[in-house]
């Protein structure tokens, strides 16, 4: 039995009881690095006249959180398009074109302009580098799905912890909280589905080798 004790957009607590503590972590693990979400993983800059190095600077683009329409996208490898530039099926375009003026200016998330408005900064205040007096950044950086496994910045949790409450009973409470790329309910859901998925291919598998082990003749 699963039960939602506490839930908004940003956390979700439920309670699972009747399960191994196996599965229950293998969730854990999937809620923090396998399910998908959209960061920029390419920058081509055009322009930058600032204090900070360019690589520097697409480390930062990559580490703001993108709002994500998850099942709007494809992994770029697994993209009909096979185009290692990427389709309007598994990446978003963002400009960023920046000049300060006498009084120099902070460079935000919200200057970032996405040409799909469901893939966005999750924020309009994240920092990103200041300006002094006439300094220019010019650039276009590539967003696309990713996972935790490959990086962190594709990690969709803050938290995804698992306390015991009684494991006679295999009963535990489980925490997420999204970093506010996905709502956290849609990341337990989509977890959920991730190791339905495991598991279905590990039983096709088993029932494999049973059917391969029934039909091989007996020696002796």
């Amino acid at each position: 039995m699963i039960k939602v004790v506490e839930q908004s957009e940003h956390r979700i607590v439920v309670r699972l009881t009747g399960y191994p503590i196996q599965y229950v972590n293998a969730l854990r693990r999937i809620a923090m690095v396998e399910v998908p979400t959209m960061a920029i993983d390419d920058v081509v800059i055009y322009e930058n006249s600032s204090v900070m190095h360019d690589e520097i600077l697409a480390h930062r683009l990559g580490l703001i959180p993108l709002s994500t329409p998850l099942h709007r996208f494809v992994m770029q490898e697994e993209c009909e398009c096979k185009s290692p530039l990427g389709c309007p099926k598994c990446r978003v375009l963002l400009y960023l074109d920046v000049t300060a003026d006498e009084r120099g200016r902070t460079v935000l998330s919200s200057d970032l302009v996405s040409e799909d408005e469901s893939v966005k900064p999750i924020s309009e205040n994240i920092p990103i580098v200041t300006l002094a007096k006439g300094q220019s950044i010019r650039l276009e950086a590539y967003a696309r799905l990713g996972i935790g496994k490959m990086h962190a910045k594709w990690q969709p949790t803050t938290i995804s912890v698992v306390k015991e409450v009684d494991s006679s009973k295999d009963d535990y409470i489980m925490e997420l909280e999204s970093v506010g790329s996905l709502h956290a309910r849609d990341i337990l859901l989509e977890a959920i589905n991730i190791l339905e998925k495991k598991i279905t291919r590990i039983g096709d598998s088993i029932g494999g080798l049973r059917a391969y082990a029934d039909a091989k003749p007996s020696i002796g």
